[in-house]
């Protein structure tokens, strides 16, 4: 067998062994305001099962690198193609066993593993009232939401479907943002603002974590609290401080939390 062969079989193995679990350092639980997805100029469509309540839902639980990967990705093509040629190396990166690790997230990761409506019968009629659907693109089918976030997402957790969901569930039972908020004095209205040290603050002292906010604009330019990113360990059972911090968004300290 020639050495470049040789040097093909190896590398190839190694990648299959280490593509069996996704290396990621924690995941982001992330959770939208109904009131500010609603509130912009392109609106929002309710899910089949009616107008869901004035509760944060959640958007999705998304594994995430506390460090961008993209030079690894990079050292790893230059690798394949010091030892494959560059043909070969080619090849490789096109079949996704390194181009998925160029980006600062893993994503996609098995694409034959379709969400089946077995594996998470019983925890539907929770999801429809904390993970429904708002927008208008899927006819208003949560079902079709809820794959395109365990394709997108639950297949790099290393995580079952059912404990995917279950554990983004529970999480969010276990820290309720609409109640922490509420405590704080921060409650839907169409006229008061906010600030965002405010929001952040509240958050932190009722769950003893930091998170990152992420504000959207209503019709008239207003930014609103739209997301809280909550990080969760890589178990996803625990919540941690964010070991990233994000652009808010926001402009400013000032912001509404609209009525819905």
């Amino acid at each position: 067998m020639k050495p470049a062969t040789i040097a093909f079989v190896l590398l190839f193995s190694l990648l299959a062994v280490s593509s069996t679990a996704e290396k990621f350092d924690f995941f982001y639980l992330v959770q939208q305001w109904p009131g500010s997805f609603c509130d912009t100029r392109q609106g929002c469509c309710f899910p089949d099962t009616g107008k869901p309540a004035a509760d944060f839902g959640i958007h999705g639980m998304w594994p995430n690198y506390a460090n961008c990967r993209r030079g690894n990705h990079h050292q790893e093509e230059d690798l394949a193609g010091t030892m494959l040629g560059e043909d070969v190396a080619a090849v490789f990166s096109a079949a996704g066993a390194v181009g998925r690790r160029g980006k600062c997230w893993p994503e996609y990761c098995d694409g034959g593993n379709a969400l089946t409506p077995w594996a998470i019968r019983d925890l539907v009629k929770s999801l429809d009232q904390n993970w429904p659907t708002l927008s208008c693109k899927g006819g208003g089918r949560s079902f079709e939401f809820w794959s395109y976030e365990w394709k997108k997402h639950g297949t790099c957790s290393n995580l079952e479907q059912h404990d995917y969901f279950a554990r983004a569930l529970a999480l969010k039972a276990a820290h309720n943002l609409t109640a922490i908020l509420a405590g704080a004095g921060i409650v839907p209205s169409d006229t008061e603002t906010y600030s965002l040290s405010s929001v952040s603050d509240a958050i932190a002292q009722a769950t003893g974590h930091t998170a990152n906010l992420e504000c959207n604009r209503d019709a008239d330019g207003n930014a609103q609290l739209f997301q809280v990113y909550q990080c969760v360990d890589k178990e996803g059972k625990q919540l941690i401080d964010c070991p990233l911090s994000m652009a808010t968004k926001c402009g400013g300290d000032s912001i509404k939390l609209p009525v819905f």
